[in-house]
């Protein structure tokens, strides 16, 4: 029986990943999963503004978390060099960030930027300027910058709200922010630039978004309350925050990846270890059961303060389902991943309520649509949405990731289930959030 084959080239602009089918007998084993990418990013950026040492364990080593982490080198912060085991944080202190000599850059990193802003805006007396790469040029900054404003931030930017940036740091004003879509990064932005204003930030969504902020700012000690009812969530000022110990689980957004392989590959049996599970991120979980996708969750616990669980998964027939609505803000970042699910369901899957899959590193409604369509998937793109209708054979073909980290993984395990060769461009893409993900994809296929 024919094995398959998992080949990646590397050239000194960019990098293709190539993937012959099939894979006899499935997939199988235990992995670990790299540490979620959003708590990653919280713990350097709170580590760096409380006061005392934080230690991090488990940090994500993706390209992302070392932007951040190079930012915050530049204003003051003493980190330790990245690594899985333990980095630490040495913090300057609430509201004592330094007026960094150079041009912050966030790389591809939208979470760094964004979130950044709260803290840069609420700095007295401090200049910054913040860029980023092609991709984080072109994504729209006014959904932080405008409330900001708000507050009384005073940000320069190019026309159209978008980087580079420049921040001069004033004295924040509290406000209450109806935001009109559901962004954690709205969210913790305000709430970051509320830390050192007097009184109460609150910021009030359309529906629940990701929670990781608030449950580490409760944590670094500042006073945070929830209302879950009204999807609101205020920061009391000014708070004093002390460096923790914060333990990283799995990201549920790298474990998508296998869940998907898993229950798409005949013969699979997979369990993806430590995986963090909290409510507000395990939309794909709901999605893929909603598709009848046989997957259990085993070894639940809670590791410093946050949910965490083994996931097994083993291969099923799936149906197609509805996303949308309230399910949306808990798995957006999923969607590549799950469109490749819906192609290989029986039925249309109906995608909805996801126009902010337009503006992440790719429009990544057209590119997978575009890309698994050249695998001969049956898509239709709508302004805010696909519907995929399953069933069809996909086809090895050459597609392009548009450096998109998502779409780059996501085409690799649709790679898995289709007949002859893939070719992925740009495959590189993969180590912005999965430095390891070749040799895990290799490590599951038994290559």
């Amino acid at each position: 029986m024919p094995t398959a084959t998992i080949i990646l080239n590397r050239t000194e602009t960019h990098d293709s990943l190539t993937i012959s089918a099939p894979t006899p007998g499935g997939l199988h084993g235990r992995l670990q999963v790299p540490g979620d990418k959003s708590i990653s990013h919280r713990a350097l950026m709170l580590g760096a503004i409380a006061q005392g040492e934080t230690r991090i364990q488990g940090l994500l080593l993706g390209e992302d978390p070392r932007s951040t982490a190079a930012c915050f080198r530049a204003m003051g912060a003493t980190i330790s060099e990245l690594n899985s085991d333990l980095v630490t944080v040495q913090g300057v202190g609430l509201g004592r960030l330094q007026e960094p000599i150079a041009v912050l850059d966030a790389g591809n990193s939208g979470t760094t930027m964004r979130l950044m802003l709260g803290l840069l805006s609420s700095q007295p007396a401090c200049f910054f300027t913040v860029t980023g790469d092609d991709s984080l040029r072109s994504r729209p900054m006014k959904r932080v910058i405008q409330p900001l404003q708000q507050m009384g931030a005073q940000i320069w930017h190019r026309h159209g709200g978008f980087a580079p940036l420049a921040v001069q740091g004033r004295i924040l004003q509290p406000i209450h922010y109806q935001s009109p879509i559901a962004s954690a990064q709205v969210k913790s932005c305000l709430l970051l630039a509320g830390l050192t204003a007097e009184g109460n930030t609150t910021v009030t969504e359309p529906a629940l978004s990701r929670d990781h902020s608030e449950r580490m700012l409760k944590a670094f000690g500042a006073e945070v309350l929830v209302d879950p009812e009204t999807h609101s969530a205020t920061v009391v000022g000014p708070a004093q925050l002390q460096g923790q110990t914060v333990i990283v689980p799995g990201d549920i957004s790298s474990a998508a990846f296998w869940l998907v392989a898993g229950a798409i590959v005949p013969g699979s049996e997979l369990v993806i270890e430590n995986v963090g599970v909290n409510p507000t991120r395990i939309g794909i979980l709901e999605a893929l059961l909603a598709m009848e996708a046989d997957i259990t969750q085993e070894n639940c616990r809670e590791v410093a303060g946050e949910p965490v669980a083994d996931l097994r998964v083993r291969s099923s027939a799936l149906k197609a389902c509805t996303i949308a609505g309230d399910l949306i803000p808990r798995l957006i970042d999923e969607i590549p991943i799950l469109a490749v699910a819906a192609a290989m369901a029986k039925g249309t899957t109906v995608i909805r309520d996801a126009a902010e899959l337009r503006v992440k590193e790719s429009d990544r409604l057209a590119v997978m649509a575009a890309q698994l369509n050249r695998m001969g998937a049956n898509i239709t793109e709508h302004p805010d949405g696909l519907d995929i209708t399953g069933g069809t054979a996909l086809t090895g073909t050459e597609v392009d990731s548009y450096t998109d980290h998502r779409v780059a993984m996501s085409l690799a395990i649709a790679a898995l289930v289709a007949t002859g060769t893939t070719t992925i461009h740009r495959a590189e893409a993969a180590a912005i959030s999965y430095p390891e993900f070749t040799t895990t994809l290799q490590q599951v296929c038994g290559v």
